[in-house]
């Protein structure tokens, strides 16, 4: 079941049309966003790269700042160690480059996920301090690596941590006992009395501000290193930052520059992928160039995806690029087949009566639980966790919804897990195979999700007619790009549609194309993906076989639905027509 809402935000929408030269509906769309007055109406719409707060406003910023212009003076060895994501390999790339450039003498380290696991361990911290290594700084990572980070210290080393992942804390009489690593120097937007005015920012990010102050404070000029913007906005889209403030800023600025990168391994990797580099958006990171990087972390190592960026021919490029599509190609087919053991599970366990669903595939690659929680949660809209054989007990990845906080949720089962990290949306955690039962009845029994907290919400931007769907306000929907988790593309809806005819088409038969008709008399193409099979087993249960098949014939058959959509336009032999694409239907 799904509830359809429409958004109902006010304000003088012909007025903000007036002043910033766009249509009152722009204006409404923008409105929907949550954007208010005329600053941020702005910046969200010319937003550039001066536009980006001050990172030096960020807690820790200055201590970090002095330690390591020092270290660099002094020639000192610093050894950055990012994450096996795509966040955490971009994060690693923006710090080595950075000091690189400004004269420190720097290398990195990744941990291997199956080895090693998530973040810092006392293994990466020993091969760092007998590889003579004198400063560690993180990226990603450190913020929930207390013990590893002391043992740094007392091994003599320097420790900086810069991560954007929650504070972890203890619970004390109802108070939040936040816990910092005692580290030289903690850069986290999300630590108490930071005065950054925006928290939302990926591992990759809060390593650009760093880069970013450390220039300001070397007299370097920062034009120097805005090609790291590219790397900025693909860990920011992959990493699902809401595109929302400086994020939006960071990828639209960064997308602009991705097309013409001089980075081989980026050019490469588009190449690669058959991209047209002139039209790259956040969807192409998201669901192609961003799998492929985060595949080399997921089945091999994430060494590889950084081996790429710093490649420095276009032979050495290419081949690591093939490299990365061939392992991504490959763990799409690992992923469809753990998605349907899931599904099985679920449907055949009764498990379907759980409000939060912990799935246990002994055999699922430990680096595809995230991606298959996801695609279970989208199955059955609640919090999913996988879990599976690790080797030493199980290891689990979780999706969240958003009325479900995961890491406060798996705080409260803490003294089950040998591990656990993440934010709302997302976490990972380590625990003993017998504990797996443990964990699902105590997820269960705290979790307070109502029926209601469970039923997806498709929320509406307004009703628009099909006469509205020109081709100028569909290039006027560009303004609001990019579009992401946290800005999503607009929805809109009309009631009463009633279908002229439908083609089946693509070679799984899996897309329809439609000519569908308003109650104005208007009609329009509309495509419908992904679900065709059921789609039109819907509308025979509800008008019959007959009308479907009139329908599939070309001819008028008297379906009629309310549908959501999206509107785009068609390009074929020179020609182009606006068209739908059809998101919900009723």
């Amino acid at each position: 079941m799904e509830r359809w809402m429409i958004l109902r935000k006010g304000a003088d929408f012909e007025a903000i049309g007036e002043k910033f030269h766009i249509s009152p509906r722009l204006a409404c769309l923008i409105r929907n966003r949550g954007v208010i007055g005329d600053e941020a109406i702005g910046r969200f719409l010319n937003g550039t790269a001066s536009d980006l707060h001050d990172g030096r406003h960020m807690k820790g910023m200055e201590d970090t700042v002095r330690i390591l212009r020092r270290k660099i003076e002094d020639g000192k060895k610093i050894r950055i160690i990012g994450d096996y994501d795509i966040d955490g390999i971009n994060a690693t790339y923006i710090l080595l480059e950075g000091i690189e450039r400004l004269g420190g003498v720097t290398d990195s380290d990744i941990p291997d996920r199956i080895t090693d696991g998530y973040g810092l361990n006392v293994a990466l911290v020993k091969r760092a301090y007998e590889d003579g290594i004198d400063t560690i700084v993180t990226c990603d990572n450190g913020i929930a690596a207390a013990d590893e980070i002391a043992y740094g210290k007392s091994l003599g080393m320097t420790m900086i941590v810069t991560d954007h992942h929650e504070v972890p804390y203890e619970e004390k009489d109802k108070e939040r006992i936040y816990r910092l690593p005692p580290a030289d120097a903690v850069i986290d937007p999300k630590q108490q009395g930071c005065m950054y005015p925006f928290s939302g920012l990926c591992g990759a990010a809060v390593a650009y501000q760093l880069v970013l102050a450390l220039c300001a404070d070397m007299d370097r000029k920062k034009e120097e290193f805005e090609d790291l913007l590219e790397n900025v906005a693909i860990a920011t889209v992959g990493d699902v930052m809401d595109l929302t403030d400086e994020n939006r800023i960071f990828v639209k600025e960064g997308l602009n520059r991705i097309g013409s990168t001089q980075n081989y391994g980026l050019r490469a990797l588009i190449e690669c992928t058959n991209l047209d580099k002139e039209r790259i958006r956040a969807y192409h990171v998201g669901f192609i160039l961003g799998p492929c990087m985060n595949a080399s972390g997921r089945l091999d190592t994430a060494k590889r995806g950084l081996e790429l960026l710093r490649a420095k021919s276009k032979k050495e490029a290419d081949v690591l690029a093939g490299d990365l599509k061939a392992l991504n190609d490959s763990r799409k087919e690992m992923t469809e087949k753990a998605v349907l053991m899931a599904k099985e599970q679920v449907e055949e366990y009764g498990l379907k009566k759980d409000r939060v669903l912990v799935i246990y595939l002994p055999s699922c690659h430990e680096s595809l639980a995230g991606i298959v929680a996801g695609r279970v949660r989208e199955s059955y809209y609640r919090p999913v966790f996988v879990l599976t054989d690790a080797m030493e007990g199980i290891k689990g990845s979780g999706r969240s919804i958003e009325t479900y906080h995961m890491y406060e949720e798996l705080s409260k089962c803490k003294e089950i897990l040998t591990r656990f990290g993440g934010h709302r949306l997302a976490a990972g955690l380590s625990m003993e195979k017998e504990k797996i039962e443990t964990f699902r009845r105590m997820l269960n029994e705290n979790c307070t999700l109502t029926e209601e907290d469970m039923t997806e919400k498709v929320v509406i931007d307004m009703e628009l007619p099909f006469a509205g769907v020109t081709e100028s306000f569909i290039r006027e929907l560009s303004f609001l790009e990019p579009f992401g988790k946290g800005n999503t593309k607009p929805v809109f809806a009309v009631r009463n549609v009633e279908i002229l005819s439908i083609r089946i088409l693509g070679k799984n038969r899996n897309v329809l194309k439609l000519r569908v008709c308003d109650a104005n008399g208007t009609s329009i193409d509309a495509m419908y993906f992904n679900h065709a099979e059921e789609f039109l087993d819907r509308l025979k249960e509800r008008y019959g076989n007959q009308a479907a098949d009139r329908a599939l014939e070309g001819k008028r058959s008297g379906i009629k639905l309310s549908v959501t959509y999206y509107p785009e336009l068609n390009e074929y032999l020179g020609r182009v027509t606006p068209q739908i694409v059809i998101t919900h239907y009723k």
